[in-house]
Order: structure tokens, then C-alpha cells, then sequence
């Protein structure tokens, strides 16, 4: 696990983060699941993530998943994540590591079609089938060839044709701006209004609705209240000197007449 965990784990700093590591408690069950998070960082796209072997597979979607089964979306593979993960929903700070608004878009359970899912991604022909709030039926990832250079993995997600393929769709899905997980839009995140997400992942009860955090020094809601009540507190006031001790001067005695010694 910690192999895996390895790239995700270098990109930030535990020791000022409560950023989900992957040591968190997490609901085990018999059906993989799936997320989609709705990411507006420098440019708006898609985080797919898949739960395979105790962690997520995850692949940025360029402009997100399309129901059209014509229309072929790039997908970068990224770092895999720790499960935990998929209960995130919040803001990451501008200028940091994927800074920008998470909104939690769709989740639920997947399985593989065909083969397994490890020979899928082997093979770089992953078929699969959903069962999300938004996202349903037979879907591929296909591995292509790196057009953009560097050491990225690229795929290509395509919907399948069947039941719940929608042809000339022209993302009207997309448009659906709630989160699955609390019913706020992208706006109502950002600014830190309403309510928190259901846990999905996590065997807690409730997660943080605010979950602000910072690749390099990141604040949880705790952090945060903590270091605004500090601000908020007036400087402390130096405490007056005690003055100094008067010193008392003593007057040397005069000295004492010699007596004459007799002749």
C-alpha cells in the first residue's frame, strides 16, 4: 500500500496536513467503487477514479465524461490516491498543487467487463460498467499513444452504446452542477456555504464540509479556527520593568585625628 501511495504522498506534506493520507478508516465491501470529482483548477476538468486493489485509479478527464458514444474524452493517468480520498470535497488554494473548488459530481460502484480489471489495464483496454447517481452502463478506457510528450499516460474514455448512451447529448449532463455528496454547487464550496458531504468512503459520520487544504502547509477547519481565534486576539502588551532599586549611597566617616606620641 505504501508503494502506491508513494507519488501521492510525495506531492505533500503530512506533517501540516489532514489532507486524507490513506491511514484514515474506510468502509471495506464486496462492490468496487467509483467518484468523479468536478476539479476547477487551472483548467476546469474531471478527476475519474477507480477502486482497485485498496486505492484509487484515478485519470484526469479533459472537459469531463460525455454519455455521446462518438465523442472520445483524453484522460490523463494520474498518481494513484488513497480511498479516503473519495470523501473530499472543498477548495485547494490558488498558487498550490491542483489549486482550486472539488466538488464530489458522481459516485457509486463499478465492475470490470470481460477480464479483469488488472489485465484491462495491462492490456490498456479497460471495459467497465457503472452504477452512479449521474454516470450508468458500459464505458472503455483505452490507452493511446502520448501525442503531448513527457511522461504521462494518456487514455481515452468512451461511453458505450446501449441504454444509457445519450448520441448529441452536447453535455448537457455536465451542466448539472450539484454535488452527489451535499447538494452544493461549485459557487456554495468555494465560499464554504451549506452543508456538509455524506461520507461515502469513510467509516466517520460526517466530514468536513470546508475542507480547505494546501499541498504545502495546509489548514483543516480545526487548524484554520484555531489560527483565526489567534489573530483575532489583541497583541499582547510588554509588561512594565520594575524600576530599579535605588542605590543607597553611604557617606564614608571622616578620618580620625593621629594622636602625638610624648617626647
Amino acid at each position: 500500500m505504501a508503494n502506491k501511495l508513494s507519488a501521492y504522498r510525495a506531492k505533500r506534506d503530512f506533517s501540516n496536513t489532514n489532507e486524507p493520507s490513506g491511514e484514515g478508516a474506510t468502509r471495506s465491501g464486496a462492490r468496487l467503487r467509483f467518484v468523479v470529482q468536478k476539479h476547477a483548477a487551472t483548467r476546469l476538468h474531471y478527476d475519474f477514479r477507480l477502486e482497485l486493489d485498496g486505492v484509487f485509479k484515478s485519470w484526469a478527464v479533459a472537459k469531463g465524461p460525455s454519455v455521446d458514444p462518438t465523442i472520445k474524452r483524453l484522460a490523463v493517468e494520474v498518481e494513484d490516491h488513497p480511498l479516503d480520498y473519495g470523501d473530499f470535497e472543498g477548495t485547494i488554494p490558488k498558487g498550490q498543487y491542483g489549486g482550486g473548488t472539488v466538488e464530489l459530481w458522481d459516485r457509486g460502484y463499478w465492475s470490470p467487463e470481460g477480464m479483469t480489471a488488472e489485465d484491462g489495464l495491462a492490456k490498456g483496454d479497460l471495459k467497465f460498467t457503472l452504477q452512479g447517481e449521474r454516470l450508468h452502463g458500459s464505458w472503455v478506457l483505452v490507452r493511446i499513444r502520448n501525442r503531448y510528450g513527457g511522461k504521462q499516460v494518456t487514455w481515452l474514455l468512451i461511453k458505450h452504446r446501449d441504454e444509457f448512451a445519450r448520441e448529441g447529448d452536447d453535455d448537457a449532463l455536465l451542466a448539472e452542477d450539484r454535488s452527489v455528496a451535499s447538494g452544493r454547487t461549485m459557487a456554495d464550496i468555494e465560499a464554504g456555504k451549506g452543508g456538509a458531504p455524506k461520507p461515502f468512503i469513510a467509516k466517520a459520520a460526517s466530514v468536513a464540509k470546508d475542507a480547505v487544504w494546501d499541498s504545502n502547509v495546509v489548514l483543516a477547519p480545526a487548524q484554520r479556527a484555531k489560527r483565526k481565534a489567534a489573530a483575532a486576539k489583541p497583541p499582547a502588551q510588554p509588561k512594565p520593568k520594575a524600576p530599579a532599586p535605588k542605590t543607597r549611597i553611604v557617606k564614608a566617616a571622616p578620618p580620625r585625628p593621629r594622636r602625638k606620641r610624648p617626647e
